[in-house]
């Protein structure tokens, strides 16, 4: 496929080689009004915005991956595959499963547990278990130590569903998943097919099992610590 892509009208040499991506478009257009200097946008095909300026001098870009695992397989695949990203951050938000997490702590997702179908594609004669980058990973908790930001390191729980019949989320907390959130796991699988760098930072923004929650436009323009840690694993 050449680019630009049906979902990605930035051309070659648009994306820096590092790319956070929030889920919410507007998210991405605060990062980059907010942190990043010279941003220009390279993509709002569908209103998913990409943004690439420099950070400290080094080039970054920010882009949306809208919700779930299909929506990010998409747009990984194609910034990995044909834009030539190298590593991909993704910074959302996610609901606290394990009882020491509260609103506003962040999870660094060293692995995604999932109950997607996501991986059939790759007719493995297996199970295939999404993990983060190791490099990404102890960047970002070396950037976290040094901004005196404390985060939790564990395994996340990436869900198919949001509105979930079954309502069997106590059974992933039994197995010590932190948070659930709906777009890590794509993002690992699809790093590790293409030899890629990813990592999930996550602010909890809703507790499934009590009943709090940030408002939209907090989750959208409050949660500057976790992007704070994103930019600084970036350049790192």
């Amino acid at each position: 496929m050449c680019i630009p892509t049906p979902h990605n009208e930035a051309k070659k040499g648009d994306f820096a080689k590092t790319v956070l991506m929030p889920g919410d478009p507007l998210r991405a257009q605060f990062i980059a009004q907010n942190f990043l200097e010279d941003a220009r946008l390279v993509n709002n095909v569908r209103g998913i915005q990409g943004y690439t300026g420099t950070y400290r001098g080094i080039p970054v870009s920010v882009m949306a991956s809208g919700m779930g695992i299909p929506s990010m397989g998409i747009y990984s695949y194609e910034l990995f595959q044909y834009y030539e990203v190298d590593r991909i951050i993704r910074i959302g938000s996610a609901g606290a499963v394990s009882d020491q997490l509260h609103l506003r702590d962040i999870v660094l997702g060293m692995g995604a547990c999932t109950n997607s179908n996501f991986a059939s594609q790759y007719r493995l004669p297996g199970t295939f278990a999404p993990i983060a980058s190791f490099s990404l990973l102890q960047k970002a908790a070396t950037a976290a130590q040094d901004l005196g930001i404390q985060v939790h390191v564990g395994n996340l729980f990436s869900s198919d569903t949001f509105y979930d019949d079954a309502n069997r989320l106590i059974e992933w907390k039994k197995m010590g998943v932190l948070a659930i959130e709906m777009e890590s796991a794509a993002l690992y699988y699809t790093a590790a097919r293409t030899g890629k760098q990813a990592l999930c930072i996550c602010t909890i923004s809703d507790c499934p099992f009590t009943g709090e929650g940030c408002s939209t436009q907090e989750r959208e323009k409050t949660f500057t610590q976790m992007m704070k840690i994103a930019l600084e694993t970036a350049v790192l």
